[in-house]
């Protein structure tokens, strides 16, 4: 049963991770992410710096509010958004822990370079020797 739990845990993080990174992937979306980083702002707010429609802000609102990246809020009649970081630190933890696997490899092909440089150059220096 625990490896099952395991398996449904990492599955939902799977989900999450894909919903926040689809979410992410847009200019505007990132450009709103951005915008709600100063500080909370309403719908029309978000709206007025981009060229699209209100009902596009709109999708873009939602495709960000179901990735788990932003919360809105009625106030009266306007709706006021504030951005979630908790989704951007899951999806930071994991590009970090890529991050540290392809910097250790990048670090043992450079070593790996090295020593093929140096072989080369000591063969080389040894058959200059010879002439």
């Amino acid at each position: 049963m625990h490896i099952l739990n395991q398996m449904v845990n990492q599955s939902a993080v799977k989900l999450d991770l894909d919903a926040i990174f689809a979410a992410l992937a847009h200019p505007i979306r990132r450009a709103i992410l951005e915008e709600l980083a100063a500080g909370d702002a309403t719908v029309s707010e978000l709206a007025e710096p981009h060229d699209v429609s209100l009902p596009a802000i709109s999708r873009h609102l939602r495709v960000l509010e179901d990735a788990g990246l932003l919360q809105v809020e009625p106030e009266g009649r306007v709706r006021r958004c504030h951005i979630d970081v908790a989704p951007l630190s899951a999806a930071f933890g994991w590009l970090t822990r890529y991050r540290v696997l392809w910097e250790d490899r990048f670090a043992r092909l450079d070593e790996h370079l090295k020593e093929i440089r140096d072989a080369r150059g000591k063969e080389e220096h040894k058959h200059a020797r010879k002439k």
